[in-house]
Protein backbone atom coordinates (compact mmCIF):
# COMPACT_ATOMS: atom_id res chain seq x y z
CA UNK A 1 0.00 0.00 0.00
CA UNK A 2 3.02 2.61 1.34
CA UNK A 3 5.35 1.46 -1.51
CA UNK A 4 2.10 1.88 -4.33
CA UNK A 5 1.48 5.41 -3.15
CA UNK A 6 5.68 6.04 -3.01
CA UNK A 7 5.48 5.49 -7.06
CA UNK A 8 2.35 7.14 -7.68
CA UNK A 9 3.76 10.37 -5.36
CA UNK A 10 4.86 13.48 -7.00
CA UNK A 11 7.85 14.06 -4.71
CA UNK A 12 9.06 10.75 -6.72
CA UNK A 13 8.06 11.95 -9.96
CA UNK A 14 10.28 14.84 -8.92
CA UNK A 15 13.46 12.68 -8.02
CA UNK A 16 12.72 10.87 -10.96
CA UNK A 17 12.92 14.50 -13.21
CA UNK A 18 16.13 15.20 -11.45
CA UNK A 19 17.80 12.29 -11.43
CA UNK A 20 17.39 12.32 -15.53
CA UNK A 21 18.54 16.27 -15.45
CA UNK A 22 21.55 14.93 -13.21
CA UNK A 23 22.37 12.50 -15.62
CA UNK A 24 21.82 14.49 -18.92
CA UNK A 25 24.40 17.04 -17.26
CA UNK A 26 26.89 14.10 -16.20
CA UNK A 27 26.90 13.37 -19.75
CA UNK A 28 27.63 16.25 -20.94
CA UNK A 29 30.39 16.70 -18.76
CA UNK A 30 32.15 13.46 -19.66
CA UNK A 31 31.50 14.28 -23.30
CA UNK A 32 32.95 17.59 -22.87
CA UNK A 33 36.75 16.45 -20.93
CA UNK A 34 36.61 13.80 -23.85
CA UNK A 35 36.37 16.39 -26.37
CA UNK A 36 38.78 18.31 -24.73
CA UNK A 37 41.55 16.31 -24.15
CA UNK A 38 41.03 14.58 -27.29
CA UNK A 39 41.23 18.28 -28.90
CA UNK A 40 44.43 18.17 -27.10
CA UNK A 41 46.44 15.62 -27.72
CA UNK A 42 45.12 15.88 -31.87
CA UNK A 43 46.80 19.50 -31.21
CA UNK A 44 49.68 18.52 -30.09
CA UNK A 45 50.25 15.62 -32.43
CA UNK A 46 49.58 17.92 -35.32
CA UNK A 47 52.09 20.44 -34.48
CA UNK A 48 54.71 17.50 -34.09
CA UNK A 49 53.98 16.01 -37.44
CA UNK A 50 54.02 18.96 -39.28
CA UNK A 51 57.82 19.61 -37.79
CA UNK A 52 58.92 15.91 -38.88
CA UNK A 53 57.17 16.49 -42.04
CA UNK A 54 59.35 19.73 -42.64
CA UNK A 55 62.37 18.42 -41.86
CA UNK A 56 62.11 14.88 -44.15
CA UNK A 57 60.73 17.60 -47.24
CA UNK A 58 64.00 19.41 -45.76
CA UNK A 59 66.15 16.11 -46.64
CA UNK A 60 64.12 14.97 -50.02
CA UNK A 61 64.96 18.65 -51.43
CA UNK A 62 68.64 18.44 -50.18
CA UNK A 63 69.35 14.37 -51.13
CA UNK A 64 66.79 13.43 -53.29
CA UNK A 65 64.84 10.48 -52.79
CA UNK A 66 67.73 8.47 -51.30
CA UNK A 67 68.32 11.12 -48.67
CA UNK A 68 64.25 10.84 -47.66
CA UNK A 69 64.82 7.04 -47.20
CA UNK A 70 67.36 7.57 -45.13
CA UNK A 71 66.01 9.88 -42.62
CA UNK A 72 63.03 7.66 -42.48
CA UNK A 73 65.45 4.89 -41.21
CA UNK A 74 67.04 6.95 -38.81
CA UNK A 75 63.71 7.95 -37.34
CA UNK A 76 62.75 4.47 -37.67
CA UNK A 77 65.95 3.02 -35.57
CA UNK A 78 66.02 5.90 -32.57
CA UNK A 79 64.03 5.24 -29.50
CA UNK A 80 62.96 9.22 -29.54
CA UNK A 81 60.91 8.41 -32.54
CA UNK A 82 59.31 4.82 -31.68
CA UNK A 83 55.49 6.34 -31.99
CA UNK A 84 56.22 8.01 -35.45
CA UNK A 85 54.65 6.39 -37.94
CA UNK A 86 56.39 6.33 -41.44
CA UNK A 87 55.70 5.85 -45.62
CA UNK A 88 56.74 6.33 -48.70
CA UNK A 89 54.85 4.93 -50.93
CA UNK A 90 55.52 4.96 -55.03
CA UNK A 91 53.03 6.40 -56.97
CA UNK A 92 51.03 3.24 -57.17
CA UNK A 93 51.01 3.10 -53.66
CA UNK A 94 53.35 0.42 -53.16
CA UNK A 95 55.78 0.72 -50.35
CA UNK A 96 59.09 2.04 -50.37
CA UNK A 97 60.19 2.51 -46.60
CA UNK A 98 59.18 3.26 -43.30
CA UNK A 99 57.25 1.04 -40.60
CA UNK A 100 53.77 0.42 -42.34
CA UNK A 101 53.57 -2.85 -44.15
CA UNK A 102 51.21 -1.55 -46.82
CA UNK A 103 49.42 1.63 -47.73
CA UNK A 104 46.64 2.52 -45.22
CA UNK A 105 43.20 0.58 -46.75
CA UNK A 106 40.62 3.14 -47.84
CA UNK A 107 42.66 6.24 -47.93
CA UNK A 108 43.15 7.37 -50.93
CA UNK A 109 43.77 11.27 -51.01
CA UNK A 110 47.21 12.09 -51.67
CA UNK A 111 47.03 14.89 -49.40
CA UNK A 112 45.66 15.68 -46.03
CA UNK A 113 45.55 15.01 -42.47
CA UNK A 114 43.22 13.09 -40.26
CA UNK A 115 42.88 10.11 -38.56
CA UNK A 116 43.23 6.32 -39.06
CA UNK A 117 43.45 3.02 -37.77
CA UNK A 118 45.65 0.25 -38.90
CA UNK A 119 46.42 -3.31 -38.29
CA UNK A 120 49.74 -3.23 -39.58
CA UNK A 121 51.17 -0.84 -37.32
CA UNK A 122 55.35 -1.34 -37.00
CA UNK A 123 56.68 -4.42 -39.09
CA UNK A 124 57.61 -6.06 -36.58
CA UNK A 125 53.77 -7.10 -35.58
CA UNK A 126 50.10 -6.61 -36.55
CA UNK A 127 48.94 -4.02 -33.85
CA UNK A 128 45.53 -2.65 -34.18
CA UNK A 129 46.30 1.20 -33.22
CA UNK A 130 45.13 4.99 -33.99
CA UNK A 131 47.66 7.21 -35.95
CA UNK A 132 47.03 10.64 -36.60
CA UNK A 133 48.83 11.22 -40.10
CA UNK A 134 49.57 13.70 -42.99
CA UNK A 135 49.25 12.66 -46.00
CA UNK A 136 51.56 14.81 -49.21
CA UNK A 137 52.10 13.79 -52.42
CA UNK A 138 55.82 14.78 -53.22
CA UNK A 139 57.32 16.09 -56.90
CA UNK A 140 58.51 12.78 -57.99
CA UNK A 141 54.77 11.37 -57.89
CA UNK A 142 56.03 9.43 -54.25
CA UNK A 143 53.28 10.13 -51.45
CA UNK A 144 54.76 10.52 -48.21
CA UNK A 145 52.66 9.70 -44.99
CA UNK A 146 54.25 11.24 -41.77
CA UNK A 147 52.38 10.26 -38.47
CA UNK A 148 51.92 9.68 -34.81
CA UNK A 149 50.58 6.78 -32.88
CA UNK A 150 47.88 8.25 -30.61
CA UNK A 151 46.74 4.90 -29.31
CA UNK A 152 46.43 6.67 -25.73
CA UNK A 153 43.39 8.73 -27.04
CA UNK A 154 41.94 5.55 -27.57
CA UNK A 155 42.42 3.89 -24.46
CA UNK A 156 41.65 7.38 -22.78
CA UNK A 157 38.25 7.48 -25.14
CA UNK A 158 37.39 4.04 -23.88
CA UNK A 159 38.53 4.41 -20.17
CA UNK A 160 36.03 7.56 -20.44
CA UNK A 161 33.52 5.60 -21.93
CA UNK A 162 33.85 2.83 -19.57
CA UNK A 163 33.91 5.27 -16.55
CA UNK A 164 30.53 6.91 -18.13
CA UNK A 165 28.48 3.89 -17.97
CA UNK A 166 29.83 2.36 -14.69
CA UNK A 167 28.80 6.18 -13.50
CA UNK A 168 26.17 6.22 -14.68
CA UNK A 169 24.67 3.17 -13.74
CA UNK A 170 26.20 3.52 -10.12
CA UNK A 171 24.31 7.01 -9.80
CA UNK A 172 21.02 5.62 -11.45
CA UNK A 173 21.15 2.88 -8.62
CA UNK A 174 22.23 5.44 -5.81
CA UNK A 175 19.30 7.92 -6.89
CA UNK A 176 16.90 5.63 -7.62
CA UNK A 177 17.48 3.87 -3.50
CA UNK A 178 17.26 7.48 -2.58
CA UNK A 179 14.40 8.47 -4.36
CA UNK A 180 12.88 5.49 -3.04
CA UNK A 181 13.87 6.16 0.31
CA UNK A 182 13.46 9.63 0.83
CA UNK A 183 9.63 9.54 -0.78
CA UNK A 184 8.89 6.40 0.90
CA UNK A 185 9.67 8.99 4.19
CA UNK A 186 7.90 11.60 2.41
CA UNK A 187 4.79 9.52 1.96
CA UNK A 188 4.73 8.10 5.29
CA UNK A 189 4.91 11.25 7.20
CA UNK A 190 2.00 12.60 5.08
CA UNK A 191 0.09 9.47 4.97
CA UNK A 192 0.78 9.80 9.11
CA UNK A 193 -1.01 13.58 8.99
CA UNK A 194 -3.68 12.47 6.65
CA UNK A 195 -4.72 9.59 9.08
CA UNK A 196 -4.93 11.63 11.59
CA UNK A 197 -6.72 14.77 10.00
CA UNK A 198 -9.37 11.64 9.01
CA UNK A 199 -9.69 10.95 12.33
CA UNK A 200 -10.26 14.51 13.66
CA UNK A 201 -12.58 15.26 11.03
CA UNK A 202 -14.33 12.20 12.42
CA UNK A 203 -14.89 14.60 15.70
CA UNK A 204 -12.14 13.36 17.92
CA UNK A 205 -10.70 16.75 17.70
CA UNK A 206 -8.49 15.85 20.96
CA UNK A 207 -6.09 13.52 18.46
CA UNK A 208 -2.71 14.89 17.82
CA UNK A 209 -0.15 14.68 15.04
CA UNK A 210 2.89 12.44 16.74
CA UNK A 211 6.16 13.89 16.33
CA UNK A 212 9.50 12.31 15.75
CA UNK A 213 11.93 14.37 17.51
CA UNK A 214 13.58 15.04 14.69
CA UNK A 215 12.90 18.40 14.39
CA UNK A 216 13.16 18.72 10.79
CA UNK A 217 10.53 20.48 8.67
CA UNK A 218 7.90 17.28 9.06
CA UNK A 219 8.35 17.71 13.06
CA UNK A 220 7.74 21.29 12.45
CA UNK A 221 4.57 21.35 10.57
CA UNK A 222 3.48 18.60 13.00
CA UNK A 223 3.90 21.46 15.83
CA UNK A 224 2.11 24.06 13.96
CA UNK A 225 -0.63 22.17 12.86
CA UNK A 226 -1.15 20.50 16.55
CA UNK A 227 -0.71 24.22 17.82
CA UNK A 228 -3.58 25.43 15.06
CA UNK A 229 -5.53 22.18 16.40
CA UNK A 230 -5.00 22.87 20.43
CA UNK A 231 -6.49 27.00 18.98
CA UNK A 232 -9.42 25.14 17.02
CA UNK A 233 -10.26 23.14 20.04
CA UNK A 234 -9.89 26.20 22.05
CA UNK A 235 -12.16 28.20 20.40
CA UNK A 236 -14.55 25.59 20.13
CA UNK A 237 -14.53 24.89 24.07
CA UNK A 238 -15.28 29.08 23.64
CA UNK A 239 -17.90 29.21 21.17
CA UNK A 240 -19.77 26.74 23.46
CA UNK A 241 -19.05 28.70 26.29
CA UNK A 242 -20.45 32.13 24.64
CA UNK A 243 -23.59 29.68 23.39
CA UNK A 244 -24.06 28.55 27.10
CA UNK A 245 -23.62 31.78 28.83
CA UNK A 246 -25.73 33.46 25.57
CA UNK A 247 -28.52 31.20 26.51
CA UNK A 248 -28.02 31.72 30.37
CA UNK A 249 -28.40 35.54 29.91
CA UNK A 250 -31.14 35.36 27.23
CA UNK A 251 -33.45 33.12 29.58
CA UNK A 252 -33.77 35.00 32.63
CA UNK A 253 -35.21 38.34 31.26
CA UNK A 254 -36.81 36.13 28.77
CA UNK A 255 -38.54 34.18 31.58
CA UNK A 256 -39.34 37.75 33.08
CA UNK A 257 -41.35 38.82 30.28
CA UNK A 258 -43.11 35.25 29.90
CA UNK A 259 -44.47 35.75 33.74
CA UNK A 260 -44.88 38.97 33.82
CA UNK A 261 -47.33 38.56 30.20
CA UNK A 262 -48.80 35.37 32.15
CA UNK A 263 -49.78 37.45 35.09
CA UNK A 264 -51.59 40.23 32.91
CA UNK A 265 -53.29 37.22 31.15
CA UNK A 266 -55.16 36.66 34.01
CA UNK A 267 -55.38 39.56 34.91
CA UNK A 268 -58.47 42.49 34.17
CA UNK A 269 -57.51 45.66 32.20
CA UNK A 270 -55.73 48.37 34.57
CA UNK A 271 -53.99 50.85 32.74
CA UNK A 272 -51.23 51.32 35.45
CA UNK A 273 -50.68 47.75 35.54
CA UNK A 274 -50.16 47.74 31.93
CA UNK A 275 -48.17 50.62 31.71
CA UNK A 276 -45.93 49.17 34.36
CA UNK A 277 -45.79 45.60 32.26
CA UNK A 278 -44.87 47.51 29.14
CA UNK A 279 -42.06 49.42 30.81
CA UNK A 280 -40.59 46.69 32.45
CA UNK A 281 -40.79 44.56 29.07
CA UNK A 282 -39.30 47.09 27.51
CA UNK A 283 -36.43 47.69 29.39
CA UNK A 284 -35.85 43.79 29.47
CA UNK A 285 -35.64 44.15 25.66
CA UNK A 286 -33.18 46.98 26.05
CA UNK A 287 -31.16 45.04 27.71
CA UNK A 288 -31.01 41.78 25.08
CA UNK A 289 -30.76 44.73 22.17
CA UNK A 290 -27.65 46.10 24.64
CA UNK A 291 -26.06 42.16 24.38
CA UNK A 292 -25.99 41.80 20.88
CA UNK A 293 -25.40 45.20 20.10
CA UNK A 294 -21.85 44.77 21.86
CA UNK A 295 -21.34 41.80 20.92
CA UNK A 296 -22.13 42.69 17.12
CA UNK A 297 -19.60 45.55 17.82
CA UNK A 298 -17.15 43.49 18.84
CA UNK A 299 -17.16 41.03 16.06
CA UNK A 300 -17.35 43.82 13.82
CA UNK A 301 -14.04 44.82 15.09
CA UNK A 302 -12.61 41.80 15.04
CA UNK A 303 -13.04 40.90 11.46
CA UNK A 304 -13.06 44.21 9.36
CA UNK A 305 -9.95 46.12 8.53
CA UNK A 306 -10.00 49.63 10.37
CA UNK A 307 -6.41 50.12 9.93
CA UNK A 308 -6.61 52.17 6.68
CA UNK A 309 -8.17 54.94 8.72
CA UNK A 310 -6.17 55.29 11.94
CA UNK A 311 -4.06 58.95 12.34
CA UNK A 312 -2.57 60.16 15.26
CA UNK A 313 -4.78 61.20 18.64
CA UNK A 314 -4.05 62.31 21.76
CA UNK A 315 -4.44 59.53 24.10
CA UNK A 316 -4.48 61.98 27.21
CA UNK A 317 -8.06 63.73 25.90
CA UNK A 318 -9.57 60.79 25.21
CA UNK A 319 -8.49 59.76 28.90
CA UNK A 320 -9.99 63.20 30.13
CA UNK A 321 -13.12 63.02 28.08
CA UNK A 322 -13.85 59.32 29.28
CA UNK A 323 -13.48 60.37 33.22
CA UNK A 324 -15.79 63.55 32.06
CA UNK A 325 -18.52 61.00 30.79
CA UNK A 326 -18.02 59.25 33.55
CA UNK A 327 -17.81 61.67 36.73
CA UNK A 328 -21.70 61.81 37.22
CA UNK A 329 -21.65 58.03 37.76
CA UNK A 330 -18.65 57.55 39.72
CA UNK A 331 -20.32 60.54 41.72
CA UNK A 332 -23.63 58.95 42.62
CA UNK A 333 -21.79 55.76 43.80
CA UNK A 334 -19.60 57.78 45.76
CA UNK A 335 -16.38 56.94 43.97
CA UNK A 336 -13.63 59.72 43.43
CA UNK A 337 -12.88 59.68 39.98
CA UNK A 338 -10.06 61.51 39.07
CA UNK A 339 -7.28 61.98 35.93
CA UNK A 340 -3.53 62.26 36.65
CA UNK A 341 -1.69 62.55 33.03
CA UNK A 342 -1.79 66.00 31.19
CA UNK A 343 0.67 65.72 28.56
CA UNK A 344 0.04 64.24 25.13
CA UNK A 345 0.53 61.40 24.51
CA UNK A 346 0.36 60.52 20.42
CA UNK A 347 -0.81 57.07 19.06
CA UNK A 348 -1.99 55.57 15.52
CA UNK A 349 -5.42 54.32 16.33
CA UNK A 350 -9.00 54.84 15.56
CA UNK A 351 -10.90 57.57 18.08
CA UNK A 352 -14.06 56.04 18.94
CA UNK A 353 -12.65 52.15 19.00
CA UNK A 354 -10.12 53.91 21.72
CA UNK A 355 -13.46 56.00 23.08
CA UNK A 356 -15.15 52.76 23.52
CA UNK A 357 -12.38 51.10 25.26
CA UNK A 358 -11.61 53.57 27.94
CA UNK A 359 -14.96 53.95 28.60
CA UNK A 360 -15.19 50.35 29.24
CA UNK A 361 -12.23 50.21 31.85
CA UNK A 362 -13.59 52.89 33.59
CA UNK A 363 -16.98 51.99 33.72
CA UNK A 364 -15.81 48.06 35.01
CA UNK A 365 -13.64 49.99 37.71
CA UNK A 366 -16.18 52.10 39.20
CA UNK A 367 -18.49 48.89 38.88
CA UNK A 368 -16.11 46.84 40.39
CA UNK A 369 -14.72 48.65 42.69
CA UNK A 370 -15.67 48.82 46.50
CA UNK A 371 -17.98 51.96 47.15
CA UNK A 372 -16.54 55.14 48.56
CA UNK A 373 -13.31 54.34 46.64
CA UNK A 374 -10.96 55.46 44.29
CA UNK A 375 -10.32 55.32 40.45
CA UNK A 376 -7.64 56.57 38.81
CA UNK A 377 -6.60 57.28 34.79
CA UNK A 378 -3.30 57.99 33.78
CA UNK A 379 -1.78 58.05 30.70
CA UNK A 380 2.09 58.45 30.27
CA UNK A 381 4.75 56.16 29.08
CA UNK A 382 6.09 53.17 30.20
CA UNK A 383 9.46 51.37 28.76
CA UNK A 384 9.14 53.30 25.77
CA UNK A 385 4.98 52.61 24.78
CA UNK A 386 2.00 55.32 25.43
CA UNK A 387 0.27 53.54 28.15
CA UNK A 388 -3.07 54.09 29.70
CA UNK A 389 -3.42 53.62 33.25
CA UNK A 390 -6.77 52.40 35.12
CA UNK A 391 -6.78 51.14 38.58
CA UNK A 392 -9.13 51.02 41.15
CA UNK A 393 -9.20 49.59 44.92
CA UNK A 394 -11.80 47.11 44.92
CA UNK A 395 -11.20 43.20 45.26
CA UNK A 396 -9.91 42.94 41.98
CA UNK A 397 -9.14 39.85 39.71
CA UNK A 398 -7.62 36.59 40.90
CA UNK A 399 -4.23 35.97 38.59
CA UNK A 400 -5.59 32.85 37.19
CA UNK A 401 -8.69 34.57 36.00
CA UNK A 402 -7.04 37.64 34.25
CA UNK A 403 -6.76 35.87 31.10
CA UNK A 404 -10.34 34.37 30.55
CA UNK A 405 -11.96 37.49 31.74
CA UNK A 406 -11.00 38.97 28.07
CA UNK A 407 -13.36 36.25 26.61
CA UNK A 408 -16.45 37.08 25.53
CA UNK A 409 -19.14 36.28 28.37
CA UNK A 410 -16.88 35.64 31.05
CA UNK A 411 -17.72 36.55 34.31
CA UNK A 412 -16.24 35.76 38.06
CA UNK A 413 -19.74 35.95 38.92
CA UNK A 414 -20.80 32.47 38.26
CA UNK A 415 -24.55 32.81 38.83
CA UNK A 416 -24.58 35.33 36.38
CA UNK A 417 -27.21 36.96 38.48
CA UNK A 418 -25.74 40.55 38.70
CA UNK A 419 -25.96 43.23 36.13
CA UNK A 420 -23.60 42.61 33.13
CA UNK A 421 -23.27 40.48 30.40
CA UNK A 422 -19.07 40.26 30.38
CA UNK A 423 -18.68 41.89 27.03
CA UNK A 424 -16.63 44.99 28.16
CA UNK A 425 -13.65 43.37 28.84
CA UNK A 426 -13.63 41.66 25.59
CA UNK A 427 -14.30 44.30 23.56
CA UNK A 428 -11.51 45.86 24.92
CA UNK A 429 -9.19 43.22 23.96
CA UNK A 430 -10.39 43.70 20.49
CA UNK A 431 -9.57 47.20 20.26
CA UNK A 432 -6.04 46.51 21.84
CA UNK A 433 -5.77 43.55 19.33
CA UNK A 434 -6.69 45.78 16.45
CA UNK A 435 -4.59 48.63 17.43
CA UNK A 436 -1.26 45.85 18.40
CA UNK A 437 -1.49 46.99 21.92
CA UNK A 438 -0.22 44.75 24.46
CA UNK A 439 -2.33 44.29 27.83
CA UNK A 440 -1.59 43.80 31.36
CA UNK A 441 -3.38 43.35 34.60
CA UNK A 442 -1.30 44.05 37.65
CA UNK A 443 -2.44 44.04 41.37
CA UNK A 444 -2.93 47.86 42.84
CA UNK A 445 -2.94 46.03 46.61
CA UNK A 446 -5.88 46.41 47.07
CA UNK A 447 -7.53 46.81 43.64
CA UNK A 448 -6.45 46.26 40.25
CA UNK A 449 -4.56 47.99 37.66
CA UNK A 450 -5.27 47.72 33.87
CA UNK A 451 -2.55 48.62 31.48
CA UNK A 452 -2.71 49.16 27.45
CA UNK A 453 0.97 49.55 25.97
CA UNK A 454 0.34 51.13 22.85
CA UNK A 455 3.13 51.36 20.06
CA UNK A 456 4.72 54.26 18.58
CA UNK A 457 2.72 55.99 15.60
CA UNK A 458 5.90 55.61 13.26
CA UNK A 459 6.22 51.83 13.96
CA UNK A 460 2.68 51.03 13.56
CA UNK A 461 2.58 52.69 10.29
CA UNK A 462 6.25 50.48 9.50
CA UNK A 463 4.56 47.00 10.55
CA UNK A 464 1.12 47.51 9.05
CA UNK A 465 2.45 48.91 5.47
CA UNK A 466 0.90 51.79 5.92
CA UNK A 467 2.33 55.79 4.88
CA UNK A 468 3.64 57.59 7.67
CA UNK A 469 1.27 60.10 9.45
CA UNK A 470 3.28 63.32 7.25
CA UNK A 471 1.68 62.12 3.97
CA UNK A 472 -1.91 60.86 5.13
CA UNK A 473 -3.51 64.23 4.69
CA UNK A 474 -5.93 66.26 7.19
CA UNK A 475 -4.64 63.02 9.50
CA UNK A 476 -1.21 64.40 9.25
CA UNK A 477 -2.05 66.24 12.66
CA UNK A 478 -3.16 65.31 16.29
CA UNK A 479 -6.89 63.93 16.08
CA UNK A 480 -8.94 65.98 18.86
Amino acid sequence: MLLAKTFKSSTFKLALISIAIFGAVLLALFAYVYWSVSSYVRSQSDRAIAAEQVTLKRAYNDQGRSGLIAAIKQRIAEADFEDGVYLLADASFVPVAGNLKAWPFGVNSTDGRGDLTTREWKISGPISSLVRARIETLPDGYHLLVGRNIADLDRFAKEINTALALGILFILVLAGVASISVTRRTVGRIEAINVTSRAIMQSDLGQRIALRGTRDEWDQLAANLNVMLDRIETLMAEVKQVTDNVAHDLRTPLARMHRRLERACDKKRDADDDQLLINETIADLDGVLRMFTSLLRVSQIETSDRTVAFHNVNLTKIANEVVELFDAAAEEKGVHLSSVGNAPVVIAGDRDLLFDAVANLVDNAIKHGREDGHVTVDVAHKNGAATIFVADDGPGIPIEEREHVLKRFYRLERSRSSIGNGLGLSLVAAVARLHEARIEMMDNAPGLQFELHFPSPAKFYKENHLPASANRGRHATISS
